[in-house]
């Protein structure tokens, strides 16, 4: 007897398309995936810009997590709604941003939050609205380790910055911050040696403003790529984000990593321009628009679709003369990356056993919640 694929709808008749659908159980999975992966707990900080939903942060809080990165505000908030211990705002506020941070702060006392800043003019604006809102801004100093989009490079120009943060009121340098996104060779044993190399200087300044007299800093690093790598390391905070609903991208450029697929999205055909293509109801607006076309998402039930058009709310596939497909046929969507994808939907419906149970909002998906 042929098992029903994973993914596949029993009441697909019941739902409207393009949708995001989400599988709760394979979501639980990949957080007990994530934990058994590090020796301790207490060394997650996962990214929560991949779900946006209260309910992904409720199950990562349930299994034990309580540290979070985000990286806008209404995320920070979501996290404070949850009850997070622990926030960590991987961006660095500008004048506008920071009151709203503050404002969190004090709505939300038993929620710790921090932030990035690379340089001195952005932390003493910190510092001086802190000190007028009677409160004092943990800070990470955010490095440079190869993005080349924030941070400063980590030499000694960072034990300057560490230093005259410590002597402005109103905020606390606590850690050191150094994301490595673009470290993404499919071979492990390669990006681990690109890891390592672009992590020996953050150790060494690790070192120097403990020889300074400082407290051992805190150091978080990592995404998805080099969590496997950082996991390793007993004094690093790892910060993956994917890993939560996975997608085609990693899943092929991170081989050894066992995350599971847990967020699809759902297309009909609705229309047969021609004798060999299909046009779906999946475009911009409802998978994430980046890279090649070809590349944008792979459909489970029928791989061999290839993408040739997309427009605002079309995706034109090619199927081959002589194919089968009818208007109305149901496909099941895995987009190349995840994380963008879910910000073009403000709900996704939960699927479990088959069927459709409800539904996660993605409330950070909107810059602002209350704060």
């Amino acid at each position: 007897m042929e098992q029903t694929p994973w993914f596949q709808l029993n009441d697909a008749d019941q739902l409207d398309t393009p949708a995001l659908v989400i599988y709760p159980d394979r979501v639980r999975e990949n957080i007990r995936l994530l934990i058994d992966a590090i020796d301790d707990v207490s060394r997650l900080r996962p990214h929560v810009k991949t779900s946006k939903s209260r309910e992904a942060a409720q199950l990562m809080l349930e299994a034990g997590i309580q540290k979070f990165k985000c990286a806008t505000i209404a995320e920070a908030e979501m996290l404070a709604l949850c009850g997070a211990h622990d926030v960590l705002l991987a961006y660095q506020p500008n004048v506008a941003k920071i009151h709203r941070l503050l404002a969190l702060m004090k709505a939300y006392p038993d929620t710790r939050f921090s932030c990035l800043v690379d340089n001195l003019t952005t932390a003493r604006q910190i510092a001086e609205q802190a000190v007028e809102a009677g409160l004092i801004v943990p800070v990470y100093i955010d490095l440079n380790v190869g993005m080349n989009r924030t941070g400063i490079l980590p030499d000694d120009a960072v034990l300057t910055l560490y230093t005259q943060l410590d002597k402005l009121d109103g905020i606390k340098p606590v850690g050191l911050h150094a994301y490595d996104g673009h470290l993404r060779n499919p071979d492990l044993a390669a990006r681990t040696a690109d890891c390592d190399k672009a992590f020996a200087p953050v150790q060494q300044l690790r070192d120097k403003l403990v020889a300074l007299g400082f407290e051992s800093p805190v150091i978080v690093a990592g995404g998805s790529p080099t969590f496997p790598i950082y996991a390793k390391r007993p004094d690093v905070e790892c910060s993956p984000g994917t890993f939560i609903y996975w997608d085609k991208g990693y899943q092929t450029g991170l081989p050894e990593q066992p995350f599971l697929p847990a967020a699809l999205v759902v297309t009909r055909v609705i229309s047969l321009p021609d004798a060999d293509k299909l046009c779906l109801d999946l475009g911009h607006k409802s998978v994430a628009p980046e890279g090649e076309l070809a590349q944008r998402v792979t459909f489970l039930n029928a791989p061999h679709l290839k993408a040739i058009g997309q427009s605002e709310e079309h995706l034109v596939v090619e199927a081959g003369v002589g194919h089968s497909y009818q208007i109305g046929d149901v496909l099941y969507g895995l987009p190349n990356h995840i994380c963008p994808t879910v910000a073009l939907y403000e709900r996704a419906f939960t699927v479990e056993n088959g069927t459709i149970t409800g539904e996660w909002l993605a409330i950070a998906r909107d810059r602002m919640i209350s704060v």
